[in-house]
């Protein structure tokens, strides 16, 4: 009789996706909650399982082998059809009462959700959110993975196979310090920020695009050499006059109560949007329920933001 070939489990291909994705043992074993050693013994019984090397050492980091890049879609796609196979059995049963992972920029999340996500708990009780937070195209991709279920993303998606809803359209704010020769200025005309020091954040945020757009349209100087790893970065950078920035309304709404050593202004006849949607795979098992999700959020967003953004559909 011939002796039975064993045959890679979930977590082991789990394992050998992330180790990809980071290019990097401790970073996957952190991502994984696992300790290093044993990822890298789980890794070495893959291989073994398979009879091929997956990856190579070098001083770049830890990268692909032929096999292994050969491997990694499929590997991706077996992941992607157990988590629709999971999704498909909790879709079966009464009141959603899985977890989903949300993904969320962190432009967007830590401002939004704290209005949404209690009246949404006090809809859909047995509802659990697990939420993480990635620049917009890492969101789109790993979403598309499998790695969440949701995001919520600015338009046009990067991805445009997604499925998707939109949500709202928030405004972004110009915000310049209180000694400023505009500040006190309710509205001033876009051809004052000729010459001005916009800062912004970085390139992987979706709003630097925009950023850069006007800075282009209207003859201002964008500040690639001080870019902010983050909303709060970028307003102290505006306070220590390194130049005056655009911000998020959501932002602006809920982290300048009293912006006494800032000012906040419009431009005068140019509203500078961005739009945001909750996004999720096409044939997601619980794509009807994401969609009553949506339009749930959208209640929210109207009933608690009113005063900051507008529903769209």
């Amino acid at each position: 009789m011939a002796a039975k070939i064993s045959s890679p489990s979930i977590k082991q291909l789990n394992y050998f996706v992330s180790v990809a994705k980071h290019a990097s043992y401790r970073r996957a074993a952190e991502e994984l909650g696992m300790s290093q050693p044993a990822l890298t013994n789980q890794i070495a019984i893959l291989e073994s399982t398979l009879n091929t090397p997956l990856f190579e050492r070098s001083r770049a980091g830890t990268l692909l082998s032929p096999s292994g890049r050969d491997l990694l879609d499929a590997a991706r796609q077996v992941l992607l059809s157990m988590k629709e196979f999971e999704d498909m059995a909790a879709a079966k049963s009464d009141g959603h009462q899985t977890t989903y992972r949300l993904g969320v920029p962190p432009t967007v999340g830590p401002y939004l959700l704290p209005h949404v996500l209690p009246d949404l708990h006090d809809l859909h009780v047995n509802l659990k959110l697990y939420v993480r937070e990635a620049a917009h195209r890492e969101l789109q991709k790993d979403l598309l993975d499998g790695v969440y279920d949701l995001a919520i993303v600015p338009l046009p998606l990067a991805i445009p196979q997604l499925a998707m809803t939109p949500l709202f359209i928030e405004p972004l704010k110009f915000v310049v310090p209180s000694n400023h020769p505009l500040a006190g200025q309710k509205n001033i005309t876009p051809s004052k920020l000729r010459g001005e020091k916009i800062l912004t954040l970085e390139e992987k945020h979706h709003f630097h695009l925009q950023v850069q757009e006007i800075c282009e349209r209207w003859g201002a100087d964008l500040q690639r050499d001080y870019e902010g790893t983050s909303l709060d970065t970028l307003r102290q950078m505006v306070v220590m006059g390194m130049g005056v920035a655009f911000l998020p309304g959501l932002y602006v709404h809920s982290e300048m109560h009293n912006p006494e050593a800032l000012y906040v202004c419009e431009l005068r006849n140019i509203p500078i949007l961005r739009k945001h949607a909750l996004v999720w795979r096409p044939n997601a098992p619980n794509r009807v329920f994401y969609r009553e999700l949506a339009a749930d959020i959208r209640a929210i967003i109207n009933k608690r933001l009113r005063d900051v953004v507008v529903t769209t559909r």
